[in-house]
């Protein structure tokens, strides 16, 4: 699995011109299932990303985490995360997760984060989405499960 995680004041994802998802401030998560990706690991990956500390406290410091902070999550699905560029000019995108395993480790991944913490909005997965944000820092953090 591959998150592409952004700390955010606010964050929006339309479809067709119309809000599907929004968030205050807290976590926009870009999410990218690979093959050989478990549910298991989703639930791994919703447990240490809602634990980890990348919001200030009142010294500044980076101390708190999104429940710490009663932060909120937005989740959209990105099979884009697994591209692989090493040859030639086209991405190929063999190692992410065929659509319908994709989707269900999505749908799980945000059972998990709903588990966990306060309101997890989505995307429409498979759907042609604009995503909107206001960076927080800016304050970007890349996960991948192989690393």
């Amino acid at each position: 699995m591959r998150f592409l995680i952004q700390r955010v004041k606010e964050a929006c994802v339309t479809v067709e011109g119309k809000a599907v998802g929004q968030i205050g401030g807290g976590l926009l998560i870009f999410f990218g299932a690979g093959a050989l990706d478990t549910e298991e690991l989703a639930r791994k990956y919703a447990e240490k990303i809602v634990k980890l500390r990348i919001f200030e406290d009142e010294n500044g410091k980076t101390n708190l985490s999104l429940k710490d902070v009663g932060g909120e999550l937005l989740v959209v699905s990105q099979f884009t995360l697994y591209a692989d560029c090493r040859k030639g000019n086209r991405p190929n995108f063999l190692q992410a997760a065929p659509p319908e395993q994709a989707e269900q480790l999505y749908e799980y991944f945000t059972d998990c984060c709903r588990e966990l913490t306060g309101r997890v909005e989505t995307g429409s997965f498979g759907a042609l989405m604009e995503v909107s944000l206001r960076n927080d820092g800016p304050f970007t953090i890349l996960l991948d499960s192989a690393e």
